[in-house]
């Protein structure tokens, strides 16, 4: 795996269009993948290549569901001695939060990192920043090839959707998830820092993948 970036703490104010509902998150230091997990790094730990846009090593995974996150970071963790952060009993799943190993960021944490101290809805013009459906020509890129923002995060937006921890809202949608950031095939509207999508943990489509996080308990 390449190298984490450490995230100062800080405070979020998510927002959702659906419900006009807005609320704020204090959040501790953590450490965030300054890129999405790569088709080669996913085969790396799971000896599985799912992706179904395109093949290549330094593409983004994709086609994983927010389960196949979850085994990866327990088998990250595992192939580097870490204390695995999830415990998996069949479908239930809990987050040990005392754990060193690799987890998915919560959507708060996501979005704290995107934004990097800005606080428009993108962190640069988009164009620069993202492959989206103005200037991907219809296909995933490799990650990296934009600019990052200022905190050194690439493809935070545009290229795939990440998956995070969070249940998306269990009153209405049961066990969704959060998926933050907007993909290679999204209208510029659907490519901002503070857009929320949902979809059920065993969805698997071509412009979602994710990054990893874990907690800094240093």
């Amino acid at each position: 795996m390449e190298p984490l970036i450490a995230v100062p703490s800080g405070r979020v104010t998510l927002s959702d269009r659906r419900t006009e509902r807005r609320w704020d998150v204090d959040l501790e230091p953590y450490l965030l993948a300054a890129f999405p997990v790569t088709q080669a790094a996913y085969a790396t730990v799971t000896g599985e290549r799912p992706s179904a846009a395109a093949p290549g090593e330094r593409l983004p995974v994709e086609s994983v569901s927010w389960w196949d996150a979850v085994r990866f970071c327990n088998g990250l963790s595992a192939r580097e001695g870490l204390t695995p952060a999830y415990r998996v009993d069949g479908e239930d799943v809990s987050w040990d939060r005392a754990a060193d190993g690799y987890r998915l960021p919560t959507e708060a944490e996501w979005e704290h990192a995107c934004r990097a101290g800005t606080t428009g809805p993108r962190y640069g013009p988009l164009d620069e920043i993202a492959w989206y459906r103005g200037n991907s020509g219809d296909r995933i890129h490799e990650v990296g090839g934009r600019q990052s923002n200022a905190w050194g995060f690439y493809d935070m937006l545009g290229n795939v959707w990440d998956w995070c921890w969070d249940i998306y809202d269990a009153e209405v949608y049961g066990s969704y998830r959060v998926l933050r950031g907007g993909g290679w095939f999204d209208e510029q509207w659907s490519c901002r820092a503070s857009v929320r999508r949902r979809s059920h943990p065993t969805f698997r489509v071509d412009d979602v993948g994710f990054r990893v996080a874990r907690t800094d308990h240093a």
